[in-house]
């Protein structure tokens, strides 16, 4: 009777497309968790995170080692040039397109990063907002190069009290976007966000990696040790000459682009590294809080348990 019943359950859960996000803080364990799991359902990993999709971006991102890559294919690592304009919208096309494509053959798919935007852009989907010339692009990120982060947050307090209220004041990429849309349409960029949830063909499950803090911020530091030995400030000095693109005002390559420029000390650009990944690493949980149906795993208990427990 338990092998009918078994059989039946299968049966019915295959006649649905299963979307499995595996979700958490940066140097949480997403990237092991979600290849072994991937290997129990035969399947392949589409990735989010923003920064890993730059192929020149190597050691300071942690993307999957090469011997990962060949056990489970992925897409959207390294498939990008730090020149190449992309952007969440572009992202959320591809992967929709990637994913359906894909589901014809799998019954499961993984989806894991920690760029929650972009994770959010496949499972709900984006507003749409114009194409911005880049003139103005340009103009309002050498604002935010010279003034500092406080000034473009004044400007959007200024021109969208709404969207300055609740908008991340340190994600300074988020305040150039609206400060771009205002800028170029005239509209408060808060009155073109609509929330509205786009149709998806496949059905969204959310796991939540987690560990204790004290756990999480030691496995940061570690990691970031493993980085400096792997040759992350040689990687960062070849890409000086391009500090100025915004993909590259990310952690671990603009705390040496300052050392670089003796803004900061050899000792000093390490412990800012190690800072600016634990704060990123706070407000990732922040933002993980509005999953509230996910099925959260405690990242310290053992593999097969916790594997288990998905399957």
């Amino acid at each position: 009777m338990l092998f009918i019943v078994t059989n039946v359950v299968l049966t019915l859960m295959k006649t649905n497309k299963n979307l499995i996000y595996i979700a958490g803080p940066t140097g949480v364990g997403k990237t092991v968790f979600s290849l072994e799991l991937a290997k129990k359902l035969k399947t392949e990993i589409i990735s989010c995170d923003s920064r890993q999709f730059y192929k020149e971006l190597v050691i300071g991102t942690c993307p999957p080692t090469k011997h990962q890559l060949k056990e489970i294919k992925h897409h959207f690592i390294h498939n990008k040039s730090i020149h190449d304009k992309y952007n969440v919208g572009l992202y959320e096309k591809d992967a929709i397109h990637k994913i359906n494509n894909l589901f014809e053959k799998k019954e499961y798919l993984i989806l894991v990063g920690g760029s929650g935007l972009y994770a959010d852009s496949v499972i709900y989907g984006i507003d749409e907002f114009p194409e911005i010339p880049e003139k103005i692009r340009d103009e309002i990120t050498m604002e935010y190069k010279d003034k500092g982060v406080s000034y473009i947050q004044e400007e959007l307090k200024k021109l969208d009290r709404e969207y300055y209220e609740i908008v991340d004041k340190k994600n300074h990429s988020r305040i150039i976007r609206a400060l771009e849309i205002v800028k170029y349409t005239g509209r408060k960029f808060s009155s073109l966000r609509k929330h509205t949830k786009k149709k998806r063909e496949f059905k969204t499950k959310v796991i939540l990696l987690e560990c204790p803090r004290e756990v999480l911020y030691d496995k940061i530091n570690r990691r970031v040790d493993m980085m400096i030995s792997n040759g992350l400030e040689e990687e960062a000095f070849k890409l000086k000459k391009y500090s100025n693109l915004n993909t590259l005002n990310t952690v671990g390559y603009k705390e040496f682009f300052d050392y670089f420029k003796n803004k900061l000390s050899y000792d000093e650009a390490i412990d800012k590294i190690k800072q600016n990944t634990r704060n990123y690493a706070k407000r990732q949980m922040t933002w993980l809080k509005k999953y509230k149906n996910s099925k959260k795993i405690n990242i310290e208990k053992k593999f097969e348990i916790n594997l288990n427990k998905i399957i």
